[in-house]
Formats: C-alpha cells, structure tokens, sequence
C-alpha cells in the first residue's frame, strides 16, 4: 500500500506520477497489489488510462501475471491496444503468462465486443502491424494465425 501516501497526499488517483505516465492504478496492477488496485479503482481511478507505451493498468498486471490484478480490472472491459498493438490478451500469451490469456480469451468469447475498441485496435494492428508475425500464438490458433477475430 506504498502508493496511497502520495494519492492521499494530493497527488490524485489518475495523476501520472513518473516520466512514464504511470498512474497508481498502473503501478499497483504491476506490482501485483490487487487490495490497492480495487481501493483505487473504487475511488475514481481510470481502469482505461494509458501510459506513454499506450498501455492501460490490465496490460500491466498481465506484464506481471498477477491474475488477482487481472480479475479487478475485467470488469472494466478494457481492450485498448497499446502502442504495439497489443490488447492484453495478446500480451499475456506474447510474455507466457497463460493462465492470464486463458481467463482474458474466455471473457472476450462471452462479452460482446466494445464496437469502438474493435476497430481501434484492428485499425492500429493493420497499420503498424502489417506484414509481421507476432510471436505468443494462443494454444487454440490453427495455422500459425493469432486467435482473434481478424
């Protein structure tokens, strides 16, 4: 709970206190604090901001592999793409954390899709991604393709 001092202290829960443009929210995703994480979240932290690589708190925890993390954020439905064009599924597989893609893929088959968030990301992968293999296939990917829904 290292992060409520300075948050308490004025600073907000949706300032970005470093160079990186990491908010608590991201810092407590990665460090795998999810107590911290629900706490911020439920007083007005942004599930959806991103940092300066374009990533969002989810996209942290998975860097981390804490699930705990990961489940938090779920509910905030976030699927923006970082820089890269990765959503955090991808990102989970991409850095071997499969229990993560595992929980991330089953939400993403029940949820219907944000329409917006789609297309965003299909936009970004088309456009910076064009033409390069990715490594982190899904175990359910059939002929080297990512498991997503081109």
């Amino acid at each position: 709970m290292s992060l409520l001092p300075p948050v308490l202290s004025g600073y907000g829960v949706n300032s970005g206190g470093d160079d990186c443009g990491q908010t608590p929210a991201h810092l407590a995703a990665f460090g795998g604090q999810a107590f911290c994480l629900l706490w911020l979240l439920r007083t007005g932290a942004d599930a959806n901001q991103q940092d300066v690589s374009g990533e969002t708190p989810v996209h942290k925890a998975v860097r981390a592999g804490s699930l705990e993390c990961v489940s938090v954020l779920v509910a905030s439905d976030a699927q923006i793409c970082n820089k890269k064009g990765q959503t955090a599924e991808d990102l989970a597989w991409s850095c071997g954390f499969a229990e993560c893609g595992r929980l991330l893929r089953t939400l993403r088959k029940t949820r219907r899709p944000s329409v917006q968030t789609d297309v965003t990301c299909r936009a970004r992968d088309h456009l910076s991604c064009a033409g390069q293999k990715r490594a982190g296939l899904s175990p359910d990917a059939q002929d080297g393709k990512k498991a997503r829904d081109w």
